[in-house]
């Protein structure tokens, strides 16, 4: 399993524009072969996180150089995210608990 963390801050102003094309990434994103689960958490200071997880690298890959999202990796450097951090890491343990 590969788990992806972006961190990032939106620029100041930006809202529906960015939360309609995150919507659509993310319907693109579930149809993707190998996709998992993705999540999103905000803190007060407007930095936000997102978690994703894909089964492979490959099907990570796939995912990376979709022309959809590489249309909306370009427009978020251009006009959304004032900063952003991206770690990719295979995952070499991952405990769980459910009750």
């Amino acid at each position: 399993m590969v788990m992806v963390v972006f961190r990032s801050q939106l620029r100041p102003g930006i809202g529906d524009e960015f939360d309609e094309l995150a919507d659509k990434m993310m319907v693109i994103a579930e149809s993707m072969p190998g996709f998992i689960s993705y999540k999103v958490f905000q803190a007060p200071d407007g930095e936000r996180a997102s978690i994703i997880h894909f089964e492979s690298v490959e099907e990570l890959a796939a995912w990376r150089m979709h022309p959809d999202h590489l249309a909306a990796q370009q427009r978020g450097r251009d006009d959304f995210y004032e900063e952003y951090s991206l770690i990719v890491s295979e995952l070499h343990r991952d405990n769980q608990l459910k009750r």
